[in-house]
């Protein structure tokens, strides 16, 4: 069984999470430049043996699209197309950002490590994950 990765992508960075080799736990892996994505996803997919790659779905509290939806949409599109034998799937990632940066105060980070976006998007990575893997 291969590892899940999850996105919580942006036009500047894309914050990455990736579970155990057990599938049990989401973890935080890094922030990457999002031009940079692609060359990175291509050697990680290879050494941490993944099978799925989880989408952050960007909506409004309306469930409209928001203005970056349809980058995430060509992205998945792109994964398609670069992995087709992996899953590619997307997930709503309405409130991750609000609930990373709550988990940055509960875990005691003061001000100015919570104004770390890398870590943000981090975060917001590994809650999409975890969120998609408490479907099963």
């Amino acid at each position: 069984m291969g590892r899940k990765l999850a996105l919580d992508f942006g036009l500047k960075r894309t914050g990455i999470a990736i579970t155990d080799e057990m599938n049990i736990i989401a973890s935080g892996l890094t922030t990457v430049e999002s031009r940079e994505l692609m060359g990175f996803l291509e050697k990680t997919v290879l050494e941490k043996n993944v099978d799925t790659i989880v989408l952050g779905e960007p909506k409004r509290l309306n469930n409209e699209d928001s203005h970056i939806t349809q980058n995430v949409r060509f992205l998945k599109e792109d994964l398609e197309k670069k992995f087709p034998t992996l899953k590619i799937v997307m997930m709503d990632e309405r409130f991750t950002s609000k609930m990373a940066f709550q988990s940055m105060i509960d875990g005691g980070l003061n001000k100015k490590q919570r104004h770390n976006k890398a870590l943000v998007d981090e975060i917001s990575a590994t809650i999409i994950l975890q969120s998609y893997m408490n479907q099963f």
